[in-house]
């Protein structure tokens, strides 16, 4: 029987990065021992079209610091498959912009993690808000269509509102929020992680700010490890849509993770050792796409790897245990997911609060893990009144103006 994988692919095309973020789960800064030549990713380019790959969203790093990005992006684009781009947006040139439209680049994803303090200090580098900024006007100037990302964590959480407000303003068309979780700098940098039970102040200010955005016609859009069953599911996930819910895990099934050394994944956010099929130097696309199980977790999948909270869940069969890169790198094995609202919900009905510990480092290695410990303690329990980065809905801040709307709105 003939094979095809109707699929979006991921594709960091080099690890070199001219960032430092305090977060960033593959440890970017210098490129990978042998990354793929020029010849190697154009080949790839036509086995990823050969599969049935649809869209190509070329990463890195800072997929501009390969010298021939923009061939590759070129190529992929006249191979007939949409070709799209993330980028920290520093040091993106009004001439570089041009030349990215011309290469074919249909759209761009700007990471935006907080307003400018905050920003600067969690990527590494000072400076490289106002650049991002710029980047987007740049954008706007040659009529190349771009969003952002953000990544949602104890630094960034108190500003999404006031980030909104900035993107929105700068002429975004859509934005992915993601929850940072402890993968290579973020588990060195553990303390910026949002508590599971601070969820709970977490999702009803995201409900306000997708309310927002739809009325002002801007695409929010959840990451894999936002959501889950919650009482705001349909309104992050499904934009109100009956069907908008979280449906399972779909690492290799419509989603393919590459590495700038050839390595195959199901999905670009997991963990390289545990994950990885194989290496197109060694074999074809196609081969390690239909024969490896670390490819083919999820096909068929059922709840026998689900332990913990998720094991017991009603919604266990459909969800299969939420995003697996996010379990994976907080226990070091798939199958219970401490990012869920709906179990924050949960074991708050029940007068439980969770939280996470950091028990093992991480080797130090891009797309790392280290191991953590969940912390089941009564709600009664005093929280440590210390810490300096603790979330609540108290720290949120929120524009003066959306009040005002909200009065007109009710009156």
């Amino acid at each position: 029987m003939s094979y095809s994988r109707k699929s979006y692919a991921v594709w960091e095309i080099t690890l070199n990065c001219n960032l430092a973020c305090q977060h960033c789960g593959s440890r970017a800064g210098h490129a990978r021992n042998a990354e793929l030549t020029t010849s190697e990713a154009l080949d790839l380019v036509r086995q990823m079209s050969d599969i049935g790959i649809t869209e190509v969203t070329i990463i890195g790093g800072e997929a501009f610091m390969r010298p021939d990005w923009l061939e590759i992006a070129q190529v992929i684009s006249q191979a007939g498959m949409v070709c799209s781009m993330t980028t920290g947006g520093f040091g993106i040139s009004l001439d570089m912009a041009r030349r990215m439209k011309d290469a074919g680049i249909s759209a761009v994803s700007i990471s935006v993690d907080g307003l400018e303090g905050t920003h600067d200090r969690l990527r590494g580098r000072v400076g490289s808000w106002a650049s991002c900024f710029r980047t987007m006007g740049h954008f706007r100037e040659v009529g190349l269509f771009f969003g952002c990302n953000t990544q949602i964590n104890r630094y960034s959480a108190p500003e999404l509102p006031l980030v909104y407000e900035k993107i929105l303003e700068a002429g975004a068309k859509a934005w992915q929020i993601q929850l940072t979780v402890p993968m290579g700098n973020a588990v060195d940098n553990s303390a910026m992680l949002l508590q599971p039970y601070e969820l709970l102040d977490l999702y009803p200010m995201l409900a306000e700010i997708a309310k927002k955005a739809k009325n002002d016609g801007l695409s929010l859009q959840p990451g894999n490890n936002i959501g889950y069953y919650g009482p705001y599911e349909r309104l992050l996930r499904g934009r109100g849509d009956a069907w908008g819910f979280w449906q399972g895990c779909a690492a290799g099934l419509s989603t393919l993770g590459i590495e700038a050394d050839g390595a195959i994944k199901g999905c670009p956010s997991l963990p390289t050792n545990a994950y990885t099929g194989g290496n197109v130097r060694d074999r074809t696309l196609r081969e390690i796409v239909e024969n490896s199980a670390e490819l083919r977790f999820n096909i068929g999948a059922d709840t026998d790897r689900l332990w913990g909270f998720c094991e017991t869940c009603e919604f266990a069969k459909l969800c299969r245990g939420g995003c697996t890169w996010t379990s994976h790198v907080f226990f070091d094995r798939r199958g219970n997911n401490p990012y869920c609202h709906h179990r924050a919900l949960t074991q708050a009905s029940r007068g439980i609060r969770e939280r996470v510990v950091l028990k093992t480092k991480a080797p130090g290695l891009p797309f790392d893990n280290g191991m953590f410990e969940m912390v089941a303690e009564p709600t009664s329990t005093e929280l440590n009144s210390d810490d300096p980065l603790a979330f609540s809905s108290d720290r949120i801040q929120w524009p003066t103006n959306w009040h005002q709307e909200e009065v007109m709105t009710n009156s």
